[in-house]
């Protein structure tokens, strides 16, 4: 795997505007990841839209609420789709407001659980089980169509495959454990679930960091390297 892309010759290709490279392992992975992060986006707007039209007809809030929240992966995977590629610089930033929704996620899952304890909230079997099982069906989709990317170090790549891995264990894990709470008497399952997602989302956030830290890193190592050649070169005539 290399640190930034190369023109045939084996130079560095800078981006655009000189903003420093992107560090993706070939050509065709990075058309390869452009084409499934649009597909990705498109069709989960299309559920989005599906779900939101549908609570409407029916009056139902919670489906409604349901519909609305796809809008933050839709937004997550459409951001990511608009600045892969296009310069390094930018898609550090929208790996950086990546991590920071995770991170805020995180301390909502937190929020939530308390809220959960202090009001008990009553559950719609119907309603949350279309809403848990559709979310599942498109969570392993969308970890299946980001699979082959997993071991990219660009930090785009890897804050929404990273992103998809939590969406799928929370996802599956939520629909298990809110099964398991409609039979049972008790709730804390549900509860020391959500402790788990949100250590899953803080781990996402500081493991998109350090990518950051490694390609800021690895960059400036790179910009060394050809200053001291330029000097040794100059230094010689």
């Amino acid at each position: 795997m290399v640190d930034a892309a190369q023109d045939v010759d084996g130079r560095d290709k800078p981006d655009h505007d000189g903003g420093g490279e992107s560090s993706v392992s070939s050509p065709a992975i990075a058309r390869a990841y452009t084409l499934t992060i649009w597909g990705i986006a498109l069709g989960i707007l299309i559920q989005a839209v599906a779900t939101v039209v549908w609570a409407l007809a029916i009056g139902n809030a919670q489906l409604f609420k349901d519909g609305v929240d796809w809008v933050y992966d839709v937004a997550l995977y459409g951001i990511a789709a608009i600045v892969f590629g296009r310069d390094a610089r930018l898609e550090r930033l929208a790996a950086v407001a990546i991590g920071a929704v995770m991170a805020v996620a995180g301390l909502h899952t937190l929020y939530d659980l308390w809220d959960k304890i202090v009001r008990p909230r009553p559950i719609e079997v119907w309603t949350l089980g279309f809403a848990a099982a559709s979310a599942i069906v498109i969570a392993f989709l969308v970890v299946a169509a980001l699979w082959r990317f997993r071991r990219e170090e660009n930090p785009v790549i890897k804050a929404t495959w990273l992103s998809s891995r939590n969406d799928t264990i929370s996802t599956t894990g939520f629909a298990l454990v809110g099964l398991a709470a409609r039979v049972a008497p008790v709730r804390w399952p549900e509860y020391l679930f959500d402790l788990v997602v949100a250590g899953i989302c803080f781990q996402a956030t500081w493991a998109i960091w350090r990518s950051l830290r490694r390609n800021v890193g690895s960059e400036a190592s790179q910009t060394g390297l050809r200053n001291k050649a330029q000097t040794d070169a100059t230094g010689g005539l």
